[in-house]
C-alpha cells in the first residue's frame, strides 16, 4: 500500500501504462519479497503481453540453492514471465534482456526522424543526472526523500549555467545532503558536472542549493508543481 500520494500516483501512472504497453519489464531483486506488491502484480499477470521479469542483485546470494527458491516464488505469482536472474552490478544477463526485449517488441514506423535524439528536454538530463548521484551518494530513505528541479539553464556556444535545487523534507535531510562543511553536497556538484559535461559536450557551470519542503510528497500542489499530477 502507498505511504505518500507521490507513490499513489506513480501506481496510477504505472496501471495506466499497461494498457498500452507492447512488452512488461517488472524489475525486482533479491531482497524484495514477492508478495510485496502482489495487488499489482495481480493485474501485470492479467495482461495479455510478454512480460520479463528481471530479478537483480543475485550477486548477493550464497549459492544456487538460495537464487532456485526465490525463482520459485516469483514464477508461482507471474507464471508466464520469462525470468532473468541478473547482476546489473557485475553485468550478468543484461544483454540477453535487452536482446530479449527487441525480439519481443513489434516493428512500427518510427515515431520520430532519423536525426531525433530524444522528445526531453534538456533541464529534464540534468534533473536525471543529479538524482543519479544523489542516489549513489547516499544511503537508505534520503535519496527517495529529495526531488531535484532545474530554476536556471543558460546554454551558449561553449558553455552552459545551470543552477538547481534540492528540495528534501525534513531538516535533518538537509543536513545529510549537504554533508560535514558541504563535502557531500560539492562530491554530487563535481559527479554530475562531469557527467553532463560528457552530455552536453559544453562546460558545465553547476550550483546545487538544498531546500525543506515539509512532507512535500503528500502535498498535491507541490506533487503538481513537481510535474508528478494533472
Amino acid at each position: 500500500k502507498p505511504k505518500f500520494k507521490l507513490q499513489e500516483s506513480m501506481l496510477e501512472y504505472s496501471t495506466g501504462a499497461l494498457v498500452d504497453a507492447d512488452v512488461l519489464l517488472y524489475v525486482t531483486d533479491v531482497v524484495e519479497t514477492p508478495t510485496k506488491n502482489k495487488e499489482f502484480l495481480e493485474k501485470v499477470a492479467r495482461e495479455k503481453v510478454p512480460i520479463i521479469l528481471v530479478i537483480n542483485k543475485i550477486d548477493l546470494l550464497s549459492g544456487q540453492a538460495e537464487l532456485v527458491k526465490i525463482v520459485e516464488e516469483w514464477r508461482a505469482l507471474l507464471p508466464q514471465a520469462e525470468i532473468y536472474p541478473t547482476s546489473a552490478k557485475e553485468n550478468f544477463n543484461v544483454d540477453q534482456i535487452m536482446k530479449r526485449i527487441v525480439e519481443l517488441l513489434p516493428e512500427n514506423p518510427p515515431y520520430f526522424g532519423k536525426d531525433a535524439l530524444t522528445d526531453r528536454s534538456s533541464r529534464f538530463f540534468v534533473t536525471e543526472i543529479v538524482r543519479e548521484k544523489i542516489l549513489l551518494t547516499y544511503d537508505k530513505e534520503v535519496p527517495y526523500a529529495t526531488q531535484v528541479i532545474v530554476e536556471k539553464f543558460d546554454e551558449g556556444d561553449d558553455e552552459i549555467h545551470i543552477m538547481a535545487v534540492i528540495y528534501v523534507e525534513r531538516d535533518t535531510q538537509k543536513g545529510i545532503i549537504i554533508g560535514r562543511q558541504g563535502k557531500k553536497l560539492k562530491h554530487v556538484g563535481i559527479e554530475a558536472r562531469k557527467e553532463l559535461e560528457k552530455f552536453f559536450e559544453k562546460h558545465v557551470y553547476l550550483q546545487l542549493f538544498v531546500k525543506v519542503e515539509k512532507d512535500w510528497r503528500n502535498q498535491e500542489k507541490k506533487l503538481k508543481a513537481f510535474g508528478y499530477l494533472d
